[in-house]
């Protein structure tokens, strides 16, 4: 691996962590893991159920989310919600823990009913998930993550991260006709939204430091709330507002045999007021710095997948790597249609596109591609997934996405793998690598085709997608028969090109206006601005 392209303890910027502190002096990753990428909510549903049921008296289950809907099904079957399979592991006598955020009022359109509901239930059962309003003022708990520990046989054990929240919505599959447990989106997405995500599955020693993260959210001497109406609300019903105090931590799993990834956790955590995270009181903002090291390192392509793309700051971001070498190249899959709907929310979200887009195709040129992704359906596959692949040897999957809060605002939680074979200064890592692995998944499904039929090299890659997506934008364009059929066949895939937003006059001044709100800089006031 080349060290150059994980960061040092130093420059994670936050000595008042734990999170590197059984590490090797100078290192902040760990070796000798498995990296698995899971592509799509089905599969993550589907694994998740099965490895929490078989979780039994004295292992771990250990969450925190966004977002969490008890009722949501992890697999075909009613009976096995979040809610039921997560109770009855804590009526087994497993340790279930998890801190979902406390979010803003249902009467905005938000969901904190529901993560109190999924409380009650695993409380009932034995074990205890809480809700967290420990953020900046107008900020989230971002970050997805489960961390499951086995008392009898460390070597299962597992810790998931990425962008896929336990709620409706997210179980889809690679067919894309949505998860029928809708959430509420614009009417274009159709009536069973498509979904795009992506998480993965960690074994080995990286797992504690997953893991880590969470004991310090959840160990925190800062109260659940500080806020006197809310704190007065979760008295009248009952709520648990004080963390029981948690078990000794295990020490690390085993270095799996043979393995050959290096992971390192990175976060966001914004400074917060009135006290600050014992862990983290000035704040910490390694994902944004982690990603930055590695993009200033990129020769070939920046491959990213994301809910957003928003700001100057991220076009800047990228735009200055682009600038300064003219081999380099960025492909981003993005949301043809933002989630927003109406006059006053949609600006904002296509502001904060426009200011990317504008900035990285005066840097780029013809070596910047945006697309979106359309099912067979017709309707728009919105993306959900955060990830970035760089020249297939650094990758990065988590709960942020490219915008000034995911770097600043909220806390965020991501891991930025490596293969230990590679080597500073060589092209590329082994095919079978996680990196490699991880983008011919991805663009595999894109582009309609088996995984070997990807495009290892980064020119061919390229020239795949935008013939993908300039054929499926050709079938959309073309004459059509007097009954809505077209003449010939789809092409493969699922690739729309995307141009930078179009706006009127009116929606510039608002969303310009908006956009602050949507998308708040974190350090603002801060020497550190980003």
């Amino acid at each position: 691996m080349d060290p150059a392209l994980f960061l040092s303890p130093h420059e994670r910027g936050n000595p008042h962590t734990r999170i590197d502190a059984h590490l090797p002096s100078g290192t902040a990753w760990s070796t000798g893991n498995t990296v698995r990428p899971i592509v799509h909510g089905a599969v993550y549903f589907a694994e998740l159920h099965d490895r929490v049921s078989a979780l039994v008296e004295g292992d771990l289950l250990y969450f925190v989310d966004w977002r969490g809907d008890p009722y949501e099904q992890l697999t075909a079957i009613p009976e096995q919600s979040v809610s039921a399979t997560f109770a009855a592991a804590a009526r087994r006598g497993v340790d279930v823990r998890g801190l979902l955020w406390r979010s803003h009022w249902r009467a905005v359109g938000f969901h904190s009913r529901r993560a109190r509901l999924l409380g009650v239930e695993i409380n009932d059962a034995g074990g205890q998930c809480l809700r967290d309003m420990r953020v900046r003022t107008g900020g989230a708990h971002h970050q997805k993550f489960a961390v499951l520990r086995h008392a009898g046989d460390p070597s299962r054990d597992v810790a998931y991260v990425g962008g896929i929240d336990l709620c409706h919505s997210r179980r889809d599959d690679a067919s894309h006709e949505g998860d029928p447990q809708t959430r509420d989106m614009p009417e274009v997405f159709g009536p069973t939204p498509a979904w795009h995500d992506v998480h993965v599955a960690i074994t080995g020693p990286a797992v504690y430091d997953v893991e880590t993260s969470f004991r310090e959210r959840w160990q925190d001497s800062t109260p659940l709330t500080v806020n006197p109406g809310r704190r007065l609300s979760s008295r009248l019903q009952g709520e648990q507002l004080h963390p029981t105090t948690l078990p000794e931590q295990s020490a690390p799993p085993p270095a799996r045999a043979g393995a050959t990834e290096a992971v390192q956790v990175l976060r966001t955590y914004p400074k917060i007021r009135p006290v600050g995270y014992d862990f983290a009181p000035q704040g910490e903002r390694s994902i944004r710095a982690g990603n930055a090291k590695a993009v200033r390192l990129a020769r070939g392509l920046i491959y990213v997948e994301d809910q957003y793309l928003w700001s100057r700051e991220v076009g800047e971001h990228f735009g200055a790597a682009l600038a300064e070498n003219p081999d380099l190249r960025l492909i981003a899959v993005i949301p043809i249609h933002p989630d927003a709907r109406g006059a006053l929310s949609l600006p904002a979200q296509l502001y904060g596109r426009k200011l990317a887009m504008d900035v990285l195709l005066a840097a780029g040129g013809d070596r910047v591609a945006v697309y979106g992704l359309t099912s067979e359906a017709g309707f728009p596959i919105y993306v959900h997934s955060k990830v970035c692949v760089i020249d297939d040897i650094w990758a990065s999957v988590g709960s942020d996405n490219f915008n000034r809060r995911s770097w600043s605002s909220d806390s965020e939680l991501a891991c930025a793998v490596q293969d230990t074979r590679t080597t500073k200064g060589d092209a590329q890592a082994p095919c079978e690598a996680f990196a490699p692995r991880l983008r011919r998944e991805l663009v595999a499904e894109h582009l309609g085709i088996p995984h070997q039929e990807v495009p290892h090299d980064a020119v061919a890659l390229w020239d795949a997608m935008a013939d993908a997506a300039a054929a499926l934008d050709a079938w959309y364009d073309a004459e059509h028969s007097d009954d809505g059929v077209p003449h010939v066949p789809r092409p493969p895939g699922w690739l729309r090109r995307l141009r930078t937003p179009e706006l009127t006059r009116l929606q510039e001044l608002w969303g310009r206006v908006a956009y602050q709100g949507a998308d708040p800089d974190g350090t603002i006031g801060r020497p550190d601005r980003i």
